[in-house]
């Protein structure tokens, strides 16, 4: 078994992998961006070392960086987590070619399944349908509109290298092609390292169901079972449950099969879960993820197995400990994502900020995987996900109960989250029935007519204790003590990126947002513009966009509400803008 592991990846996926490692009696390593200082997987590793920088290039996915914290920690294995490096073959070679075990599968799979157009084919060799699509990447926007006249509108474009709905747009008529192709593989690219895409038909009401896999070195591979992750906004899942509802057992032993036979038609070793989309009693292959789910723990819920456990072992040259008839699942799970974001009126706009206060639920049957803890900052240069909440009941109509009740429990302060949208779902009566599909959150919801409660920033009392930790680094390593100090004895921490500032607070107050009707237009959060598609005496019209901001890994239209002349511009892509500031100006 492994003495050291590097997790390479922050938040809560670098926690929940942490907590398993140490249980295994596996020394832990963790590795931190600036802004990470002292994030909770930091606080929690046996090691932590600076890879330096703030976004998720300059740290998370500098290789030369992470392959010098191998050697200078001198592990034996890494895990990726998901997201970042964990689908990219090249990193996965470099740590090998270091002599250290990657926790996940063979680079050969990673190139085949990691690569979302290569992995249709693949299904296609193993006899399993996928939905239609290209096999080529997308080279210009006539592609796409040849595509979309062919099969019909709208389209999909995707990003080749990348999931969790990050780097895909749908296409609903040729003019918006370009733009579409465009703002793809920019996301593609800053969330990935990569931007290729490729086109896909996009089905009218289709379910989001796939199949947990794993396979050893020794030739075993086993479905675990299925997940369904209809419930989506902006093609990002929101909610995931195991098993799904209202779907046949022949449907879900045929797609099982069909995901073992993807599986192994590409020699895959470790975790893995094979996508579909389910429509009209039909399933298509979407894709493989070459690595471990954000929803996995329901998975982890039903079948009583500790899936980070069984990626170290079989990493470490273990063979599965069961075959295919011995896996049992039993009860339900249901799983939600807490994001940073403000759900009104169905908007899930990007709210980076600092938790003043985080309440957590309890109880039997509850968990919760939370890469943050009260007083701890979520910056707009990270992905938005706070934690996962995940219930256990016998049945799914004790589990929506179970999961409204400890979302009840749940307070945050300081910043927007999913909540409200995630109660509002849960109680819906379609969800309930499982009428849902991929499009139902956005299409059919309600989320429209959400109203949210105004921002509770929760300040400290005069008195407050405040736990702090002392840092040092030598020669790139960190160390800290922590100690507590009265916090009026504590001068205010300088304002940077995702920490709510009076100052920021002031002007977020003073200025509505995106114009409000008026003739200034304001940006609603923090974040970088990396479009401005005005410039001064244009005539405008109201819902007109006038420039692109980027934050937590989102791209977002700032629009005018008013028609007008644009007066004035006051950014250029690549400015930084907090919450308030205005960028443009209508006459």
């Amino acid at each position: 078994m492994f003495k050291k592991l590097l997790v390479a990846n922050r938040g809560e996926i670098a926690v929940r992998v942490i907590r398993t490692a140490r249980e295994m009696g596996i020394k832990t390593v963790a590795v931190y961006s600036e802004l990470d200082r002292d994030a909770l997987h930091v606080r929690l590793a046996d090691e932590a070392y600076a890879l330096g920088g703030q976004t998720v290039t300059e740290s998370y996915l500098n290789t030369p960086a992470i392959l010098d914290v191998i050697a200078k920690a001198k592990v034996d294995a890494l895990h990726p987590g998901y997201g970042f490096f964990s689908e990219n073959t090249d990193f996965a070679r470099a740590v090998t070619s270091a002599g250290v075990t990657f926790i996940g599968p063979p680079p050969e799979a990673i190139e085949i399944m990691g690569d979302k157009i290569s992995s249709r084919i693949a299904a296609e060799k193993a006899g399993v349908e996928g939905v239609p699509g290209t096999v080529e990447v997308i080279k210009d926007p006539s592609e796409v509109v040849a595509f979309g006249n062919h099969h019909g509108w709208p389209v999909a474009i995707k990003a080749a290298y990348g999931g969790g709905g990050r780097g895909m747009r749908v296409v609903s008529n040729p003019e918006s092609a370009a733009e579409a192709l465009e703002s793809a593989q920019r996301e593609a690219e800053k969330s990935f390292g990569r931007s290729e895409s490729y086109i896909e038909r996009y089905l009218t009401w289709p379910r989001h169901i796939e199949m947990q896999i794993f396979g050893d070195k020794f030739g075993n591979t086993v479905w675990l079972g299925e997940r369904d992750c209809s419930s989506q906004r902006r093609h990002q899942k929101l909610i995931e449950e195991s098993p799904a509802a209202e779907f046949p057992d022949e449907i879900r032993q045929a797609m099982g099969e069909a995901a073992v036979k993807v599986a192994k038609a590409c020699g895959y070793i470790n975790a893995g879960t094979v996508e579909f989309l389910y429509q009209d009693g039909k399933f298509y292959f979407l894709e493989m993820n070459t690595r471990l789910q954000v929803e996995h723990p329901v998975t982890e819920f039903v079948t009583s197995l500790d899936l980070v456990e069984l990626q170290i072992r079989i990493a470490a040259g273990e063979p599965l400990p069961f075959t295919q008839d011995q896996i049992i699942r039993s009860g339900h799970a249901i799983e939600v994502r807490i994001n940073a974001e403000n759900p009104e009126k169905g908007k899930f706009l990007p709210s980076p900020g600092t938790l003043s206060k985080f309440q957590k639920p309890d109880g039997f049957g509850v968990r919760l995987d939370a890469g943050y803890d009260s007083g701890d900052t979520v910056s707009q240069y990270y992905d938005n996900l706070i934690a996962k909440l995940i219930v256990w009941a016998p049945d799914r109509a004790k589990a929506i109960a179970k999961m409204r009740r400890a979302l009840d429990e749940t307070v945050i302060d300081g910043l927007h989250t999913t909540i409200p949208a995630l109660q509002k779902i849960l109680a819906h009566p379609d969800f309930t029935a499982a009428h849902h599909s991929t499009k139902w959150v956005e299409e059919k919801s309600g989320l429209e007519n959400l109203i949210v409660a105004p921002l509770n920033l929760g300040e400290a009392t005069e008195d407050a204790k405040v736990l702090r930790e002392v840092d040092a680094e030598v020669n790139g390593k960190r160390y800290g003590v922590r100690l507590w100090f009265s916090e009026k004895d504590l001068d205010d921490p300088p304002a940077k990126a995702g920490t709510p500032t009076s100052e920021r607070r002031s002007r977020a107050k003073a200025h509505s947002q995106i114009g409000g009707g008026s003739g200034t237009v304001a940006v609603p959060m923090q974040g970088t513009i990396v479009k401005v598609l005005v410039e001064v005496g244009q005539a405008v019209e109201a819902g007109q966009t006038v420039c692109v901001l980027e934050a937590m890994k989102m791209e977002n239209a700032i629009n005018t509400e008013k028609t007008g002349i644009v007066k004035e511009v006051r950014v250029k892509p690549g400015d930084s803008v907090g919450g308030g500031d205005i960028v443009a100006v209508i006459d």
